[in-house]
């Protein structure tokens, strides 16, 4: 009876000791990077370009939660190293570099802090279990504010990707239409793709929502890539639909159109529009991958008949 019974209170210990390890280093995160955090959510909260990150924690805590299983968790003491490179990348980017932009060290520390988060994974539960949920850890990296240095290319690319776009479908349906950078003039009309109408907010939360929509409904590495790749190309599309149908409708229909609620409030609709397309093409390659499981299966049962006939 002894020997029966150790081996599962040792099993059920290691999994109170890891989960208790973890949320000690979980609080202690929340002590030491109250701060970044605070900033971070408050700049969420206050700048479109970055809504997104509002959505981080909650879809991880949902992706962990959903595949999490009993299982014996072991103890990783190499990742101990990793905890103390955050400590220090925290304490550089608070100390060392003072001099820098405010943007920037906000956001290396919010990266030692998603690296503390990781590496606490790793020290609690093992290696194993790390590998196994890679995706939501890994994911936790969309916390990190883009600083400006590097968000300004990314909306500049929007703008320029954008205005290129809307003048290909004015071209497609015969509207006369003269572009030049960012500026287009059609009859009656001059576009100009600024900064607040490059659709930075509804891409950046197309390419997250598809992120987690691939990981969850497709199973081959290289089709995840593939839609996650898509919702690039088709965020400047979608942005490119949006401002023709207000220029065409404010030049054709009513003028109140370049001002009203559809070009202040309407960007959900074709965000929506754009995620539509997502999932239909989620949905063929879905089918794809269930045909080639069903072919599989059937190639098995045709080849174990003939032992059992």
């Amino acid at each position: 009876m002894i020997s029966v019974s150790e081996p599962a209170k040792l099993t059920h210990q290691s999994k109170f000791s890891s989960g208790l390890a973890f949320a000690v280093l979980f609080l202690l995160s929340l002590i030491l990077w109250f701060r970044p955090l605070w900033n971070t959510f408050a700049l969420a909260l206050t700048n479109d370009e970055y809504t997104q990150i509002l959505l981080i924690l909650p879809i991880t805590a949902a992706l962990l939660f959903r595949n999490w299983r009993p299982q014996e968790f072991r103890f990783f003491a190499p990742a101990s190293g990793f905890l103390v490179f955050s400590l220090l990348v925290a304490g550089i980017a608070r100390w060392g570099l003072s001099s820098a932009a405010s943007d920037l060290i906000l956001a290396l520390q919010m990266a030692a802090l998603v690296s503390w988060w990781i590496a606490s994974f790793l020290f609690c539960f093992g290696w194993t279990v790390l590998r196994r949920f890679r995706f939501p850890l890994l994911f936790l990296l969309w916390m990190i504010p883009i600083p400006t240095i590097a968000l300004n290319p990314i909306v500049a690319g929007l703008q320029r990707g954008s205005a290129i776009a809307t003048q290909c479908l004015l071209v497609i349906f015969r509207v006369p239409v003269l572009r030049q950078g960012t500026l287009l003039q059609i009859p009656g009309l001059e576009l100009q793709v600024a900064a607040e109408c490059s659709s930075i907010r509804s891409s950046l939360m197309l390419l997250v929502t598809t992120m987690v929509l691939a990981h969850l409904l497709l199973e081959s590495p290289w089709r995840k890539l593939f839609i996650v790749l898509l919702a690039i190309p088709l965020s400047v599309a979608k942005n490119a639909v949006r401002i023709f149908v207000i220029g065409t409708l404010g030049t054709r229909v009513d003028p109140s159109f370049l001002t009203g609620r559809l070009h202040r409030e309407g960007g959900i609709i074709f965000f929506l529009l754009a995620l539509g397309v997502i999932l239909l093409c989620i949905g063929v390659l879905r089918r794809g991958e269930m045909t080639r499981e069903l072919a599989r299966c059937n190639s098995r049962g045709v080849v174990k008949s003939p032992s059992i006939t």
